[in-house]
């Protein structure tokens, strides 16, 4: 009779994971995590607007003004692991909640920065922790809740991250030029905590019953340990592509608005709005459509193959861009297919991960193979910064950015998925 019941009980559990119910809650759950990584998006993807206020307030010199967005970046993967466990062992609303009002209270706090360590305190630490436990966890949330659809869902919450800025970055360029760079930090930092908190209070796990249903590049991989996914050769192997990738990205985000200055376009103007926000606004839209759109291609046609398509494209873009760096229009055209054919690597990482390595410690492995972007943003960061300062030349920047760009594209197929074809048969 136990045996019985306990068959039912599953059986009924399985028949509700796939009804209306499930369905709606899901889709609540998605929005909600859309919403509280849209609420975080401006403190990476705005940055490029307050370096150059902060340099002058502070006094300081551009490349230790971009530590701060490398330290951002740090402390986001270093948040992401820890943020994962919390996640896993959890839930998600506590965690998620805290991350969205450290992330607006750092804005905050920043506005009254009077030296770099307070800058990085405030901006780059308590930014890093914060946004790094959202975007973790609200992956997380998702690899969880839509088993048979990882990359368009994980692409959802993804492309919220690179499309949010699109809502703020006209609106805090143009209070930054009207009311100065503190006050726009401090209202805009008092918006994203409330939004963010007040949505990720609605957050809840997915039912383990929820694991249901795959898509075509979805493996029934075994569940891993961290400890165990750190001894394979193939998650090493991620890392250094993420690395490579979060790098070329990264030193557009966060320098874009100096070196379009540096090309002579830092006054220019299109179709009535200045060249750098409307770049820094289509960049956004291209970032974020993106994400979603490579995640369903890769649901479909499979990771490997997608990331040799994007990565190709990205590397492409730059090169072309580089060519063309003085016209206004090409500039901002392209410096949104540049974002088109990298934003995806925040679907297309994750959901690989996830498909290799299993979904029970989904958030704490993604979080550890999120460390690469770590290394990419010190890399893409201060670095290009220094390169360019010691070089005297934005091509010898530019230039590394196409190698590492098409270097990864011919990783993922040529060697990527020939191992992790390998590791799968064998798990």
């Amino acid at each position: 009779m136990t045996g019985n019941a306990g068959s039912a009980t599953a059986d009924n559990a399985v028949e509700w994971s796939i009804g209306k119910e499930y369905q709606v809650t899901r889709w609540v759950q998605l929005i909600l995590s859309v919403i509280c990584m849209i609420s975080i998006s401006s403190i990476q993807y705005v940055w490029t607007l307050f370096a150059k206020p902060f340099s002058e307030a502070l006094g300081a010199g551009m490349p230790a003004i971009q530590t701060t967005f490398a330290i951002l970046i740090v402390l986001q993967t270093i948040a992401a692991p820890i943020g994962g466990n919390l996640m896993d062992r959890f839930g998600p609303r506590g965690m998620i909640a805290t991350g969205t009002f450290l992330t607006g209270l750092s804005w905050i706090l920043a506005s009254y920065a009077t030296s770099l360590p307070m800058l990085y305190l405030t901006y780059g630490v308590i930014g890093g922790i914060g946004s790094g436990a959202v975007i973790v966890g609200t992956t997380g949330q998702m690899v969880t809740w839509f088993p048979d659809r990882r990359g368009f869902s994980v692409g959802m919450i993804a492309a919220a991250f690179g499309m949010g800025a699109i809502l703020t970055t006209f609106p805090i360029s143009m209070t930054i030029a009207s009311q100065g760079y503190q006050t726009a930090l401090i209202q805009f930092g008092a918006i994203f905590a409330i939004v963010g908190v007040a949505s990720a209070l609605g957050l809840k796990r997915a039912p383990k019953f929820a694991m249901v249903g795959q898509s075509k590049s979805t493996s029934a991989a075994a569940d891993k340990t961290s400890g165990e996914m750190l001894k394979t050769p193939v998650f090493w192997l991620m890392f250094v592509m993420l690395a490579m990738m979060c790098m070329t990205g990264l030193m557009v985000i966060s320098q874009l608005a100096t070196f379009a200055t540096d090309f002579g376009l830092g006054k220019a103007t299109l179709w009535g709005f200045a060249v750098i926000p409307l770049a820094l606004t289509i960049d956004r839209f291209t970032n974020g459509l993106t994400r979603p759109f490579f995640g369903w291609v890769s649901d479909n046609i499979g990771r490997e193959n997608t990331m040799f398509l994007a990565f190709s494209l990205e590397g492409i873009a730059i090169l072309v861009w580089l060519l063309t760096r003085e016209n206004p229009l090409l500039f901002v055209l392209l410096s949104g297919v540049v974002f088109f054919g990298w934003g995806e690597i925040f679907s297309l990482f994750p959901a690989t991960a996830t498909d290799t390595f299993g979904t029970r410690n989904a958030a704490q492995n993604w979080g550890l193979l999120m460390c690469a972007e770590g290394v990419g943003s010190i890399l893409g960061g201060p670095l290009a910064s220094l390169l360019h300062q010691s070089t005297g030349s934005w091509e010898v920047v530019f230039g590394v950015a196409i190698v590492a760009d098409l270097l990864t594209a011919f990783l993922a197929i040529a060697v990527l998925k020939p191992m992790r074809r390998r590791y799968l048969a064998k798990n």
